[in-house]
């Protein structure tokens, strides 16, 4: 085949990953990709081609019998929901066309389209202006709350210094219940406070080891912690101190899901091909990631896709608002956050834009008066 199978710029233009895949030897070898199959793959055109197409692509789905398919009757066969694999990432779900090439009897035209990243973000959006008004309602009766509270809390106090250790047992419940209570709705004025993030150049490797540190030796103490870090990312566009409290919220839900123990892993890399709407509406590059992995029961199927909503949960007296709280940041950083459960692993990927690097005339004007000298 000496060419992309239409012109130039439409086979450069398509927004999803394309190849082309020939038979060989019993393999399908993919002999030309686009752009978009470039990013996806986080691979060069130049690696991909004459290589093994399903070793690249590790498709959880039939595919030799699909290929054959639409071989024979020269028709176009779909695939849809499949997770596909490349590299050691986790699963992409996906829907799938093959297709017959007409300029060559072989050829299949394989297209790769990635479950829609935008409109899930606008759903979460979505999501998030449908609860704004609950949470803002909840936050302002929240200090409300709080008073009575204190007060039944301190009337049980008092009560129970008269009382014999049996009834005082009903007293101390009184005062247990009303501190989680509390908890509860210090967690909805958190959610509902609105402050933006102080966004700036930040080492995420710095804050991964804060954080780590942080929960290893609190919630996470029973907990084994790996890493597999990318020494050579650039900075992220972050507010340092949201980003903690990002990672520590993720840490926890791992670690709270394995009370007896467990191993949580924590990953950062490089990968371009992500990006989503930002929020003037700008096309936003999120090349770099981190990972928390855990080997838990993972998420419960029935919440799986509203994990990060508010007031969600599958833990037995979870608030569901620690993975709101993420998403929330997350969005207001112009990141993208996703999960990929099954049990005994599962995976929290936070994907942010990089740092701008200022041109070096910009930093030498910023220098003080002392310095300049």
């Amino acid at each position: 085949m000496s060419g992309p199978p239409a012109s130039d710029a439409i086979w450069a233009a398509l927004p999803i990953p394309a190849f082309v895949i020939v038979p060989r030897d019993g393999d399908e070898i993919i002999v030309e990709c686009n752009p978009a199959a470039e990013l996806f793959m986080s691979m060069s055109a130049a690696h991909l081609k004459r290589s093994l197409a399903f070793e690249h692509l590790r498709i959880d789905a039939p595919m030799a019998k699909a290929v054959q398919r639409a071989r024979t009757n020269r028709a176009a066969i779909f695939i849809n929901d499949a997770e596909v694999r490349t590299g050691n990432r986790a699963p992409v779900l996906c829907n799938l066309q093959l297709a017959p090439m007409h300029d060559t009897e072989d050829g299949l035209l394989l297209l790769v389209a990635p479950r829609d990243v935008a409109g899930r973000l606008g759903r979460a959006r979505a999501i998030n202006a449908a609860s704004k008004s609950a949470i803002g309602m909840a936050e302002m009766l929240a200090h409300e709350i709080k008073n009575p509270l204190a007060g039944i809390s301190g009337a049980a106090q008092l009560l129970a210094m008269g009382l014999n250790p049996d009834d005082r047992e009903l007293t101390d419940l009184i005062v247990a219940e009303t501190r989680r209570i509390v908890t509860l709705l210090d967690q909805v004025e958190q959610f509902g406070d609105q402050r933006p993030p102080d966004r700036r150049a930040t080492n995420i490797h710095d804050v991964l080891e804060r954080a780590r540190r942080l929960a290893s030796v609190g919630f996470a103490a029973h907990m084994r912690f790996e890493d597999d870090y990318d020494p050579s990312l650039p900075n992220a566009l972050a507010d340092p101190d949201q980003l903690l409290q990002v990672i520590l919220n993720l840490l926890k839900n791992a670690s709270q899901v394995q009370p007896s123990g467990g191993k949580i892993a924590i990953r950062t890399y490089f990968e371009r091909g992500l990006q989503v709407q930002g929020l003037d509406d700008r096309r936003v590059l999120l090349p770099l990631h981190i990972e928390i992995i855990d080997d838990g029961p993972g998420v419960p199927l029935e919440i799986a896709d509203n994990v990060f909503e508010p007031f969600v949960s599958g833990r037995e007296n979870g608030t569901g608002l620690g993975l709101a709280l993420v998403s929330k940041i997350v969005a207001a950083h112009e990141g993208w956050i996703d999960v990929a459960s099954r049990p005994g692993h599962t995976v929290f990927r936070v994907s942010l834009p990089i740092a701008p690097v200022k041109p070096a005339k910009a930093r030498d004007n910023a220098a003080t008066p002392k310095e300049r000298r």
